[in-house]
């Protein structure tokens, strides 16, 4: 049987309190650990050369695929693992493991956990990312970059957590990356993608109306190149997130009337999402909560809502999706819901199943 090596890849720039977590949690699935150090004034360095990482230096140039190919490049593995200095290995990493037993003739996807806080506590965001990638692949994009192959996509059950979103980190790295979105975006103003980011970089700071203005023009862009939206599924991940945030952002920003419609036109595509419909009974209830001489038309509406989040259940391979949205979080929100609206009964039965 054939061996292959195996290397971890991560750039990384002032990540002391990370990065030997980060690295400690793979050192048993890889054959090496490269670091590509792109500036750190703490001590990253030291610290990932005392983990075992063989440690390099890149002078920063505002742009990640550089970086990232820069690191690949001293990678000599047949297979590389690009893992972040925020993230870890949350699993036992079996399917890493035989990597050295496997043909480097596909790239992997790995489930990426992503913590975040909310008002009632921790919640997670699973996203499906491309982090297993052959000899030879390299990476395109200024900010958010991704490999570019032809090769096949499997996913691989070994999940990462990440906790970058956290209040802490956000904090930390606020605006590093809308400089860059903004300059790769003057490259390409009609690029459907990039709108899209730089939407969700404003909807995780929290600045609604620019979200908004993005998300929008992301699906015009979109509309503008002929592009369709026809099955979840044949298009790509990222739509499921844009969707979601859009009509939260929409929401924060008390257009309710526009969120509804633009919840009317995704719905026969989104059926099978409860992300879709945890975030259409909250703007309803947002709505009812404005306006209250609407509630009467609109609480059914919810109700129906939350509950066809417990019918489909959980769904992680969505892009963006949040445990719980098709579970507890969703239950929770009909139980208030129920209380509220004097129903004990039905509060009672919920709470009792779940």
């Amino acid at each position: 049987m054939s061996t292959y090596k195996v290397a971890l890849v991560m750039i990384a720039r002032n990540e002391a309190a990370r990065i030997v977590r980060a690295l400690a949690s793979a050192t048993n699935c890889v054959d090496e650990l490269v670091v590509l150090d792109t500036g750190s004034t703490d001590a990253t360095v030291a610290l990932a050369r005392s983990a075992g990482a063989r440690v390099h230096h890149f002078p920063w140039c505002d742009d990640f695929a550089a970086a990232r190919n820069a690191a690949l490049a001293l990678a000599d593995a047949d297979w590389n693992i690009v893992v972040d200095a925020d993230e870890w290995i949350a699993e036992a990493g079996v399917e890493l493991l035989a990597l050295r037993h496997t043909r480097p003739d596909f790239a992997g996807t790995l489930r990426v956990d992503s913590q975040f806080d909310t008002p009632i506590g921790t919640a997670v965001a699973p996203s499906w990312l491309p982090r297993v990638l052959p000899r030879g692949v390299r990476y395109e994009g200024r900010v958010h970059e991704q490999p570019v192959h032809a090769l096949p996509v499997r996913r691989l059950p070994t999940a990462l957590a990440h906790d970058g979103y956290r209040a802490d980190a956000l904090k930390a790295k606020a605006g590093r990356n809308a400089g860059l979105l903004a300059r790769a975006l003057a490259q390409a103003p009609d690029d459907a993608y990039l709108h899209y980011q730089i939407g969700k970089d404003h909807d995780v700071y929290e600045r609604w109306a620019d979200a908004c203005l993005h998300f929008d023009r992301s699906r015009a862009c979109e509309a503008a190149s002929g592009a369709t939206v026809t099955l979840a599924g044949t298009t790509p991940g990222w739509h499921h997130d844009r969707l979601v945030r859009e009509m939260q952002a929409l929401k924060q920003c008390r257009r309710h009337a526009d969120a509804v419609l633009l919840a009317e036109a995704a719905m026969p595509h989104w059926q099978h999402s409860p992300d879709f419909f945890f975030a259409l009974g909250d703007l309803l209830l947002d709505w009812a909560t404005e306006e209250p001489a609407r509630a009467g038309e609109l609480l059914p509406m919810i109700e129906s809502a939350w509950l066809r989040c417990l019918e489909i259940g959980e769904r992680p391979d969505l892009e963006g999706s949040v445990a719980g949205r098709g579970s507890t979080l969703a239950a929770r929100n009909l139980v208030v819901l129920y209380e509220g609206t004097g129903q004990v009964l039905k509060a009672m039965k919920l709470k009792q199943s779940h």
